[in-house]
């Protein structure tokens, strides 16, 4: 567990608690990391880190005052943190825009942007101090590379975060503190794929589009983000992985 290419480093999984975010943990565990999965929903997550042997913080990721809790952990119980996954989502279901509620709009760039301010906000700060750089992983979306109708502000949010990893990987290279993005197609069998798809038959006809045939899978961004939190990537920074199968070509 300990000679992988994360070997030693410390990573916060935000969302960790299933989906995506658990393949992310259980790979960078297999890769040596030491895992703090912070996830909204405390019996997941306690779940979670209690199967996988990890560190687990309940953390509304929209607040910044849970931040500075995961912080807080973090720094108490490992001293450093070298890579943030800002994996925490969320989507409304693929319905006409103009059906798009006040609810779903504020959801989805309270979750979906604001989150990832208020890590760079809280983190950014402590990994300057620390002067040892730091990798900041966002879980973004093909949507913000090539949107298409039904998810409309779905995709401006993701499209909003994918701009600003590319303006902090600017701001932020001469301190060795990157920005990169890893962005999924619709995956197969998470708690938001039937949202993204808005009724199961659309299923079959949405993969067609996928010129691998098939969604991704939780290993397959975990693989992408372990490279980006890895040395292997260490002349790298807001640069965007589609893991997507060909989807975006």
């Amino acid at each position: 567990m300990s000679e992988g290419k994360l070997s030693g480093r410390v990573a916060i999984i935000t969302g960790g608690g299933g989906g995506f975010g658990k393949g992310i943990a259980e790979t960078f565990l297999k890769q040596g990391a030491k895992v703090i999965i912070a996830d909204f929903v405390e019996d997941v997550g306690q779940k979670t880190a209690s199967e996988l042997k990890c560190e687990f913080v309940r953390a509304d990721v929209t607040k910044k005052a849970d931040w500075e809790k995961i912080l807080k952990f973090a720094d108490e119980k490992f001293g450093k943190i070298d890579t943030v996954v800002n994996n925490a989502g969320t989507t409304y279901r693929n319905k006409p825009t103009n059906d798009v509620t006040d609810e779903d709009f504020d959801k989805v760039f309270s979750v979906n942007v604001k989150s990832i301010y208020y890590s760079a906000n809280v983190i950014v700060p402590y990994l300057q101090k620390k002067g040892n750089g730091g990798s900041f992983v966002t879980i973004a979306s093909t949507a913000g590379l090539r949107p298409r109708g039904g998810l409309t502000w779905y995709n401006a949010s993701k499209a909003a975060v994918i701009n600003a990893t590319k303006s902090m990987a600017v701001e932020y290279a001469s301190e060795k503190i990157r920005f990169n993005n890893v962005c999924p197609v619709v995956g197969l069998n998470t708690g938001l794929s039937d949202l993204f798809l808005g009724k199961p038959e659309n299923e079959a006809k949405f993969m067609a589009t996928v010129p691998m045939g098939r969604g991704s899978t939780p290993a397959d961004v975990g693989n992408a983000c372990a490279f980006l939190a890895s040395e292997e990537s260490s002349f790298l920074t807001g640069i965007d992985i589609p893991v997507d199968g060909g989807r975006c070509v």
